[in-house]
């Protein structure tokens, strides 16, 4: 007859070490270091941070979308297009720019802005019926189209985007504060605070709420309805989940994430171009939610920051790093071409290695954390008493 185990050597899941206190503990220390970082970072910084916080906006909207719904999208661009044009003409005076005449509606910029979401909104609710009775690599054929349909409409329509030139984005003006560089900017404890740190909290505060909300609609009950959507529309439509209109739903509301990030990057570029919102940015931001964890906030932020900054960094720092050359010199791959070789390499990484993602890596490195000591003569771990990743890995 064996022995008794030891009571209390047993796995207590009542005693199970909660991670909600070190993880508030990190959010807020990470707030913190956000809050004060244009008192101290130069430009560069802010300015490729500001160019993070754009995309994690686009990719929260896609993350909704594709992880969530389960919806192939790869025309993203078109809706960053959407947003960032729509809020230039609307804000815009009408103009006349390298022989061009430009036209524009000359709106508050505040206003412009939130009409410039609604109109990527009513793009993406134009495109729904695609979402409804499309899925997997259909759609995302279907979606592809709209990037090369999108970029012919800005070269063509010049009166409107300015052509190939592109137009200058009008500063944001909100309760009297401008969004642009001054001549003599405010100081605040001694800092300058110009253009680049006044977008900072605009951004900082779009992309909190932006998190917020898209966290929420992920956890109640439209968030559920999505997921079974994603995991099986037999069930879900059997279970009274109209699937076709959860899809549309989806659709335009990645489309209104899309536009609200594509306005936030036309006000940190200063310039809309055609050729950035190509096939390029729509494979980026596929890349962003793979490799930052599919279905989560989280991991569409991390993704964001991870496929953003890279370039900026290589672009930085290439003179020190081997291989890596100046752009045009045909000595070796550039900074932006080496940074998509390495979130090219990390991407099938992650999809060998890391189904969940970065942020799967951090869940599974937790749950190790909270595996039980050693026990029994054979000094092997027992099996926590949450075995299924998936609880660690729930989408937010």
């Amino acid at each position: 007859m064996s022995e008794p185990s030891n009571p209390a050597r047993l796995p207590n899941p009542a005693r199970r070490p909660s991670w909600r206190g070190p993880r508030a503990l990190a959010l807020a220390a990470g707030l913190a270091v956000l809050l004060v970082l244009p008192f101290y970072a130069g430009s560069f910084w802010l300015q490729a941070g500001l160019f993070a916080m754009s995309a994690a906006v686009g990719a929260i909207g896609l993350n909704v979308l594709t992880g969530a719904a389960g919806q192939l999208s790869i025309g993203h661009a078109f809706f960053l297009a959407v947003g960032a044009y729509s809020y230039v003409w609307l804000a815009a005076e009408p103009e006349t720019a390298a022989g061009h005449e430009l036209s524009g509606l000359g709106l508050p910029t505040w206003l412009a802005a939130v009409a410039a979401v609604g109109l990527a909104g009513l793009a993406g609710g134009a495109c729904a019926p695609l979402a409804g009775r499309l899925k997997g690599a259909s759609l995302g054929v279907a979606t592809l189209a709209l990037v090369f349909i999108g970029q012919h409409v800005l070269f063509r329509a010049e009166p409107v985007t300015g052509g190939v030139n592109g137009r200058a984005v009008p500063p944001l003006e909100l309760f009297g504060l401008r969004f642009t560089d001054v001549p003599q900017p405010a100081l605040v404890l001694g800092v300058p605070f110009g253009g680049l740190e006044r977008l900072w909290y605009l951004g900082l505060a779009v992309l909190l709420l932006s998190a917020w909300f898209a966290r929420g609609v992920l956890r109640s009950r439209p968030g559920r309805a999505l997921n079974t959507v994603r995991d099986n529309e037999i069930a879900a439509g059997a279970l009274g989940v109209p699937v076709g209109r959860y899809r549309a739903a989806a659709f335009v509301l990645s489309s209104m994430y899309a536009g609200l990030a594509g306005v936030l990057l036309a006000l940190v570029f200063q310039r809309t171009v055609p050729d950035y919102f190509g096939l390029a940015l729509a494979l980026d931001y596929l890349a962003m939610i793979v490799i930052g964890g599919l279905g989560s906030v989280g991991g569409a932020v991390l993704g964001a920051v991870f496929v953003s900054v890279l370039p900026s960094l290589l672009t930085r720092y290439g003179d020190a790093i081997p291989l890596v050359a100046e752009p045009g010199s045909g000595s070796g791959p550039s900074p932006a071409e080496a940074a998509r070789l390495i979130y090219g390499a990390v991407f099938v990484a992650v999809l060998l290695f890391l189904p969940g993602g970065l942020l799967g890596l951090a869940a599974r490195a937790r749950r190790r954390r909270a595996a039980p000591p050693r026990n029994g003569p054979g000094g092997r771990n027992q099996a926590p008493p949450h075995t299924s990743p998936e609880t660690e890995e729930q989408p937010a």
